[in-house]
């Protein structure tokens, strides 16, 4: 039995390098810096990080981000958190070539920021997130090798 690596607080937690797009590298290999987990941000913190994460193509760390938000959210809230982190998870599938995954994680991202659309908080493009989500699914769903575009989350 090997032991698994953990983090300072005792959590499993794997410490292989990663690169942008959150694949695990092998140990000693340069690697791209991981986003902190458990970082409580405000909402526009949150979605500033998040776009800055995206523009630089890596859309993992960027789910990292929002995962963060959408745990540290309370109420409704919360599901809208998780939806755009779908969301980033869904670019990160597509990027890597997995269009199942990717189709998966788009649509259900997409169908949980819905309760969003008609008042959509922070300015969050709940709208134009659900078109571009539909129709990378949609691409991904009939070719594995998509070229996404990032979108904006904010308007």
């Amino acid at each position: 039995m090997t032991d698994r690596d953990r983090d300072d607080d005792g959590r499993a937690r794997n410490a292989r390098p990663r690169d942008g797009l959150g694949r695990p590298l092998p140990y000693g290999a340069e690697g791209v810096e991981r986003a902190p987990e458990g970082v409580v941000r405000t909402p526009a913190d949150s979605l500033a990080e998040a776009q800055r994460l995206l523009d630089e193509g890596k859309p993992f760390h960027a789910h990292e981000v929002l995962e963060d938000a959408w745990k540290s959210a309370d109420g409704p809230e919360r599901e809208l958190w998780r939806g755009l982190a779908q969301l980033a998870v869904g670019l990160t599938h597509a990027f890597r070539g997995n269009g199942t995954g990717a189709a998966a994680l788009l649509e259900r991202g997409a169908e949980n920021v819905e309760p969003f659309r008609e008042s959509p908080p922070y300015g969050i493009d709940v709208a134009g997130l659900q078109a571009w989500a539909r129709s990378l699914a949609d691409e991904a769903k009939v070719r594995a090798r998509v070229e996404p575009v990032v979108p904006r989350l904010a308007g």
